[in-house]
């Protein structure tokens, strides 16, 4: 963005610290904070605004360093701007400034709960610093993001009430052109009466997978009973009994694969079901630039798992059970290739 003020993209995953990075950095007059975010959606909002710098506060996200050095990966791939890194130093976070810096950030300096008008004063200045240094593009979040895009991949998880919420967006996608992986929460006795409903329903075929089986497009693949669904490299199936959880087969575990060896050619759909399983996967998948669909509340038997991924910031569209299958399609029209 351009102008006398100084605009930036607050990013944090705490309200009260972004509140109070606000004022900090409004205190003076010359500094507008054009937007404030969560962690994970910081690259939208930096591609979508192009502010002249981007403050990411990393003290309050969980696994910091990581999650911080993709979503620094991903801004200076796709909309590089100055990135001014806040953590709380050595609380475990020892390695960040230097990956951070090597990843493209600027600097890193401490995070505050409430700024006192020094330290405040000192952030302004760095904020003025920075965002006159010209920063350059840097590859690696695009090759983070992009593997075998050529196939896109769709996730799609649910639990109670899910096999009729399956089977409807299953029988509405029409011939989409990409692989599907179902995970659904159900009693091993009734997974083959579940595969039944989908053959009958579905506008796609429908098969039981096996280890290493290769996934084709325009296909939707299903688990056997008792095991993880998983994405692996190459665009094969990956089934493995590992780790032991509430659920097997596990929405986490397939969403956080697909974050893995998809990217952002990865879409993530969760449906009714109870609990929280899918939500820290999905906000995986969202932050390596995929796409993230979530089934609203009303149309839901129940809305646990997808409020639980929109409570973390991963959900990108909320859809009515009958918007979903477009909502899909239009996401794999526009992935990358």
């Amino acid at each position: 963005m351009s102008g006398g003020r100084i605009s930036v993209v607050v990013a944090s995953d705490d309200g009260g610290s972004r509140s109070a990075l606000l004022h900090a950095l409004e205190a003076e007059g010359d500094i507008t904070v054009v937007a404030q975010t969560t962690a994970a959606l910081a690259p939208r909002a930096t591609r979508t605004l192009r502010p002249d710098l981007l403050a990411l506060d990393l003290a309050a996200s969980t696994g910091a360093i990581d999650a911080g050095l993709l979503i620094i990966d991903q801004v200076m791939a796709n909309s590089p701007v100055p990135i001014l890194i806040l953590h709380v130093p050595g609380a475990g976070n020892g390695r960040l400034p230097g990956e951070a810096i090597a990843a493209g950030a600027l600097e890193c300096v401490a995070s505050h709960r409430s700024w006192a008008d020094g330290d405040a004063r000192r952030l302004r200045g760095r904020v003025r610093l920075l965002r006159r240094v010209q920063v350059i593009r840097h590859t690696r979040g695009r090759l983070l993001t992009r593997p075998n895009a050529e196939l896109s991949v769709v996730g799609i998880a649910a639990s109670t009430g899910g096999p009729a919420a399956v089977a409807r967006v299953l029988g509405q996608v029409g011939d989409l052109r990409a692989a599907v992986l179902v995970v659904q929460h159900i009693d091993d006795r009734f997974l083959g009466g579940f595969l039944e409903l989908l053959r009958r329903s579905s506008a796609l075929p429908v098969e039981m997978v096996t280890d290493g089986m290769a996934l084709r497009a325009g296909f939707v693949h299903i688990a056997p009973a008792g095991v993880h669904l998983a994405l692996g490299g190459s665009r094969r199936v990956a089934l493995d009994a590992e780790p032991p959880s509430l659920h097997r087969p596990s929405a986490d575990v397939l969403f956080r694969s697909i974050a893995v060896h998809a990217g952002s050619a990865g879409i993530g759909v969760v449906l009714t079901g109870m609990g929280d399983d899918g939500a820290a996967g999905l906000l995986e998948l969202r932050q390596r630039g995929g796409v993230v669909i979530a089934q609203d509340e009303a149309s839901c038997a129940v809305f646990g798992m997808p409020r639980a991924a929109q409570q973390r910031g991963a959900v990108e569209r909320l859809t009515a059970l009958d918007g979903i299958a477009a909502a899909v399609r239009a996401a794999v029209l526009a992935a990358p290739r």
